[in-house]
């Protein structure tokens, strides 16, 4: 968690310091994983779309589960359910997946901090997908 937020301190969006952090755990390097997370900061760019750092998680998950495309055996529904999971307990600890809504953008009240969503979506990744849960 706190290599995540330094990241983030040093210019990291969201989506790339919770990705670099887990770069070991999917086999790949760091720097690949920072090109592949660039565009889904700021909630995927334009603050409409979901948090950087749940979206981080996604690809995660992805990366994780994938059996990859020669693979016999199907895993997009078991990916998706972890996702769908991850998104669930994302929006009950945050209140919402979508960075608008996070950073209070139409209603001025924010639900948390950019720092606060990535210590959440590194704690989430963790139990669900190096953990199982």
């Amino acid at each position: 968690m706190e290599k995540a937020l330094m990241l983030h301190h040093q210019g990291y969006n969201c989506a790339q310091a919770v990705c670099a952090v887990f770069a070991d755990k999917v086999n790949l390097d760091e720097d690949t994983l920072f090109r592949l997370s660039e565009g889904f900061g700021a909630g995927t760019g334009n603050l409409q779309g979901a948090c950087g750092a749940l979206s981080a998680a996604v690809i995660l998950a992805g990366l994780y589960n994938s059996g990859g495309k020669d693979s016999k055996v199907r895993t997009k529904g078991q990916t998706y359910r972890l996702t769908a999971k991850m998104n669930n307990e994302f929006a009950e600890r945050v209140g919402s997946i979508y960075c608008k809504d996070i950073k209070g953008i139409e209603t001025g009240n924010v639900l948390k901090s950019c720092d606060g969503c990535i210590l959440e979506a590194v704690s989430i990744i963790e139990e669900y997908i190096f953990n199982n849960k």
